[in-house]
């Protein structure tokens, strides 16, 4: 496993990168991550998930709002149901603690309610882009959190193929979105896995303005990267781009996102 920076950096980059003149543990962790899907069946000590949160907690918050909220699932029987809902997904079965995540505005309607506010301002499309962008920064946090704890995780996209019912399997209010879920667990090291790579920053990183004129080498750079990892992992290799245009055909039940989002509270007038 990589541990020094230029390691690292060389793993999710795969190349050669000039050591930084700065680096400390907080990015090692960071640069660390890879996601797990196999998991040790023993529980988390006493406290994880309460620290879990309290890292969550102190992400950004815009206008302090804090608009999110997450439920913490352990019963094996709602893991099983919430995993057949988000594509039957085996890992959310075989993590511990399946952590679900929530855009939640109810919290900010009963408060409006009780000091005697009109809350129609909260059926605004800012209010949701506020409150998804609020949940995704606390589950980083959380991620980043437990990793350093020696534990590993996979988000879980699949939670929003049936928002609906996963909104009734949670017994959601009105004004609350599941956004995305979390498997949370001691990695099991008998399964490899490795550092992905990513995008060379030429793709990513623009100075000044935006200019899109080194995104082509970079991407096919970028391909060539991901179908070594591939064969490392002993993976059908495919071009990143190939994979990427085959995802956007293939939208799937998502397809029908926005009336979802609207059934379950959010006008996005």
């Amino acid at each position: 496993m990589p541990t020094t920076s230029s390691q690292l950096l060389q793993a999710r980059y795969r190349r050669d990168m000039e050591p930084p003149a700065q680096w400390n543990d907080v990015l090692t962790t960071l640069l660390s991550h890879r996601s797990v899907r196999s998991y040790l069946p023993a529980p988390l000590p006493a406290g994880t998930l309460e620290t879990i949160v309290a890292a969550a907690q102190s992400a950004p918050s815009s206008s302090n709002l804090q608009t999110w909220s997450v439920v913490a699932v352990e019963d094996a029987d709602r893991k099983a149901r919430l995993a057949e809902l988000a594509g039957g997904q085996k890992h959310v079965r075989a993590a511990p603690l399946f952590l679900v995540w929530l855009a939640d505005l109810a919290r900010l309607e009963d408060i409006a309610r009780r000091q005697g506010v009109d809350a129609a301002a909260l059926g605004h499309l800012e209010y949701f882009i506020l409150s998804v962008v609020d949940t995704a920064l606390a589950a980083q946090n959380a991620l980043t959190a437990l990793e350093s704890l020696g534990m590993g995780g996979v988000f879980i996209g699949g939670i929003r193929n049936h928002p609906e019912k996963v909104a009734a399997e949670l017994r959601l209010p009105s004004h609350v979105l599941p956004v995305f879920g979390l498997c949370v667990g001691y990695p099991d090291k008998a399964v490899a896995t490795d550092v992905k790579p990513r995008l060379p920053q030429q793709a990513v990183l623009h100075h000044e303005s935006y200019s899109a004129e080194n995104a082509a080498p970079a991407i096919a750079a970028y391909d060539v990267s991901m179908r070594a990892f591939q064969r490392e992992q002993a993976m059908e290799p495919i071009d990143w781009s190939r994979q990427a245009a085959g995802r956007i055909e293939r939208l799937g039940s998502r397809v029908r996102m926005a009336e979802a989002v609207r059934n379950l509270g959010f006008p996005l007038r």
